[in-house]
This record gives structure tokens, C-alpha cells and sequence, in this order.
């Protein structure tokens, strides 16, 4: 069955490719500028709440922007499934802008409420970072849906590995200008978010969603009204919550899933889930990625504490991270293409391995930090193949109707696993090291991989199983 994703006409193709390479440009440098915002205030987050709120909870600080993107990720995608990508991200952007604000504010009064609610509100620049990857695959051909998804996750790399470099220079301008130390990071974060969203507001048109569902809707054959309370659905079929709200069918030219549903929102996405299968090993694709990343991740600068002086531990966590990030973002190209070629679910089990085999070889590390910095880039690889393939699958599952609220629900669950990992991570490690956290971290992808191993209906073109 051909999804929204899928425009066959040439007429249609030959109309669409401009507006793709324009969208893919546009996302590619607005996520450069929001990837500089979200590193460059994360890189002194910790070390700011420490300073106003004490050491104990500047890693519940820090979370707060997990949380905070996970969360902004429900109403961002409801107005995405209402009125587009655009405005969507241009109020994600803009939610991260004033979160940074008020952390400037919260520095210069010390003030540890304003400092949560700042960085809760700061975590906007992250959820539309996560948002821009899917909307590279609203118009995207289907043999090209995982490279241009992977692209944009891709840009990611520029922002994250430039912004630290930037946090001193910008916290000696901004010092100069009578802010608060630490504050300045934020300063500049705000600035990026804005420039981002105003970029977006004047140059996303037309708007890639939008576009995919008048394709959609242009392309669909006339459908007969149908009986009281909608058509059903089978398995692989667009779910019948896509139809239009008010029970009965839509008019004759409205295909399911061209509109979006007037009751958008996580309940929709739950129920569209349930009833596809490739969307949900998707959604489980992203999470137990993201929780495992996380869970083994937070907890490594704490087991390098253990064996290094604390003269030596900021530079080697700056070098061990440094290489992780890079196995999460540089190879993203790489990943998207494979994930093209081989299919998703073969990039989904490949993305396993590489998180089992991280979970070894960091576990039994030891104190050799040359052997867990290798575990450290499998862990990133991983994740990438994970969060790649899982975001394309789930991409192309369901209807263009409702796509927005199905990827804010997965961006949501993935927000929350990721938050869950970090806090759990703590209490493991102390309680009984990091071997076990590794291994715990290993067991938790059991669910996905017999989710993946499980026979699934192909309801997307683009999955080649």
C-alpha cells in the first residue's frame, strides 16, 4: 500500500524535488544554529546549577531540560498536526529562547526555582532539534527517506563538537558586559534559538506536511462514504482515528489521512500505534536506544572519577565524551544509507549488536580508559542505528493525518527513558558499580529485539524485509 510519503505521479516528483533540496538546505543550517544553542548552554548547565542550587542537584537541574523537551514535545506536535511543520518548530525554537533567559535571570538572582523553570522551558531547542528530522521526510522519495533523515541528524555534529569551544569566549564577552559568570553560555543560546526560528518563520514554505498531504489528497482515488462511526481498519491499514472527527465518514475527495484529525494528540497517537506494528518496534527502536545510551553514557564520567586524579578527569571526560558524540552523530550519513539499502529492521538489529557489544567492552573496561573510550563510540554507533532506522520506520508506518502526533508521542517516550536512565544510572552505579549498570543497561534490550525478530505485515514500501 502506498503511504502519504509516497507520491507517484512524475508530474508530482518533478513538482516536489525543488521543494525537498530547499527544505533540506534550510533544516540542515537551522539545525547548525539550534545544535550550537542547546551544546553551548548544556556544556556549563551543571556547573551553573552547582553554583546557584549546590552540587547536589545540579544533575536534576541538567535533567530538567530532558524532561522539559520531552514534554514541549505534545503541544509542539499538536500544532504541527493542526497548522504544519512551521509553526511548530518556530515555537519550539522560541519556548528554548525564553528558557535561556530566564537562566540568565536565574543566575543574576540566584535563584533556584526560576533556575528549573528556565532550563525545564530550555529544553524547546532540543525538542524541535528532534523535531527537524522528520520533517526532512515529509516530501522525501522512499529510497532516499533514511539518508535525508540521517543528513539532518548529521548537522547535528557541527553544532555539537563547535559550541563548547564557544562557552568561554561567550562567557568573557557577556562577563563584560556586567552578567553574571556561567551566564553568558545561556546568552548566546537564547540568540540562536531566536535566529533559528526566524529563519524558519520566513523561509519554510511552502510547508513541508502540508505539501505531503495536498499530494496525498490530489493522488487518492475518490472514497465512498461509508457507514456511521468510520471505516474499520486491519492491520496494516491507516488507523480509523485518522478519519475526521464526528464519527462519520469524510467527504468523497478526502482520503484517510490526507487531513489532519481534529483530535490530535497523544490519545491518537497511542491508538495508531497500537494498531500498527511497524510503527511501534519504531517508537521501541528510538526509546530502549536512547534509555541504554543514557543509562551507560551519564554514568562514565563517574567511573573515570574513580581511577584519575581530579587534575586529569575533566580532560579525559572531555576527550572520551568527545569521541562519543562522534560515534552518535558523524557516521549518521553512513547509517541513513544502510538503512536504505538493507532495510530498517536490519539496521534497528545491527544498532542492537553495537549497544551490546559497547555494553561489553565498557563493562569490563576496568580503569583502562583506552578500552572504555572504544566503548564509548560503539555506545554512540548504536544509538545511531537505533534512532535512524526507528525514526524513518516509524516515519513512513503511519499517515501523513497523523504523522506529527505519532512522532511527538515517540519523541515523548524517548524523552522520558532517556530521563528515566539518567536517574536510575545514579543509584546503580552506587549501589553496585558500573560492570552491573552495563549490564542492566545490555538486558534492557531484550524487549526490542524480540520486537524486531517478531514477523511484522509491511505496511510501508520503504521497509524492505
Amino acid at each position: 500500500m502506498a503511504t502519504d510519503l509516497t507520491v507517484p505521479r512524475t508530474a508530482a516528483r518533478l513538482d516536489v524535488a525543488p521543494i525537498q533540496r530547499r527544505t533540506m538546505r534550510l533544516l540542515f543550517t537551522t539545525q547548525i544554529i539550534g545544535g550550537v544553542g542547546v551544546t553551548i548552554g548544556i556544556s556549563v548547565g551543571a556547573l551553573l546549577a552547582a553554583r546557584i542550587a549546590g552540587t547536589a542537584v545540579a544533575g536534576v537541574a541538567q535533567s530538567a531540560g530532558v524532561v522539559g523537551a520531552a514534554l514541549l514535545a505534545v503541544p509542539v506536535t499538536r500544532i504541527m498536526a493542526r497548522h504544519g511543520r512551521r509553526p511548530g518548530l518556530v515555537l519550539a525554537y522560541a519556548v528554548g529562547a525564553v528558557g535561556g533567559v530566564l537562566v540568565v535571570l536565574a543566575a543574576a538572582t540566584r535563584s533556584v526555582p526560576l533556575l528549573f523553570l528556565g532550563m525545564l522551558l530550555f529544553g524547546g531547542g532540543t525538542a524541535a532539534n528532534l523535531q527537524a528530522r522528520y520533517t526532512a521526510v515529509d516530501l522525501a522519495e522512499p529510497a532516499r527517506r533514511g539518508r535525508q533523515l540521517s543528513l539532518i541528524v548529521w548537522a547535528t555534529t557541527i553544532g555539537a563538537v563547535a559550541a563548547p569551544n564557544f562557552a568561554a569566549l561567550a562567557d568573557r564577552v557577556t562577563t563584560g558586559w556586567g552578567l553574571p559568570p556561567l551566564a553568558g553560555p545561556f546568552a548566546f543560546s537564547a540568540t540562536a534559538f531566536v535566529l533559528a526560528s526566524v529563519v524558519l518563520l520566513g523561509l519554510l514554505r511552502p510547508d513541508p506536511l502540508l505539501t505531503a498531504r495536498r499530494l496525498a489528497a490530489a493522488d487518492a482515488p475518490p472514497t465512498p462514504a461509508g457507514p456511521p462511526g468510520g471505516a474499520t481498519r486491519d492491520g496494516a491499514a491507516p488507523n480509523a482515528a485518522e478519519a475526521p472527527a464526528g464519527g462519520g465518514a469524510g467527504p468523497a475527495t478526502a482520503p484517510v489521512g490526507a487531513r489532519a484529525p481534529r483530535a490530535a494528540g497523544m490519545r491518537l497517537a497511542w491508538s495508531v500505534v497500537r494498531g500498527q506494528p511497524a510503527a511501534r518496534l519504531g517508537i521501541a527502536a528510538v526509546a530502549i536506544g536512547h534509555l541504554v545510551m543514557v543509562a551507560v553514557m551519564a554514568m562514565t564520567p563517574v567511573r573515570l572519577g574513580e581511577s584519575h586524579a581530579d587534575a586529569d578527569v575533566l580532560r579525559l571526560v572531555g576527550i572520551v565524551l568527545s569521541l562519543h558524540i562522534a560515534g552518535m552523530y558523524a557516521f549518521s550519513p553512513v547509517v541513513g544509507w544502510l538503512t536504505d539499502r538493507l532495510g530498517r529492521r536490519a539496521v534497528i538489529l545491527g544498532g542492537v549488536g553495537l549497544l551490546l557489544a559497547a555494553c561489553a567492552v565498557a563493562g569490563t573496561a576496568g580503569h583502562h580508559t583506552p578500552r572504555l573510550s572504544v566503548g564509548l563510540v560503539l555506545l554512540g554507533l548504536g544509538w545511531s542505528g537505533t534512532m535512524v532506522a526507528g525514526s524513518t520506520l516509524l516515519s513512513e508506518s503511519v499517515s501523513a493525518g497523523v504523522r506529527p502526533s505519532v512522532q511527538g508521542f515517540s519523541d515523548l517516550i524517548m524523552g522520558l527513558a532517556g530521563a528515566s536512565a539518567a536517574v536510575l544510572s545514579g543509584f546503580v552505579m552506587q549501589l553496585a558499580g558500573y560492570p552491573v549498570l552495563t549490564l542492566l543497561a545490555a538486558v534492557a534490550t531484550v524487549p526490542l529485539v524480540a520486537l524486531a525478530l517478531r514477523p511484522v505485515p509491511t505496511g510501508a514500501p520503504g521497509e524492505e524485509d
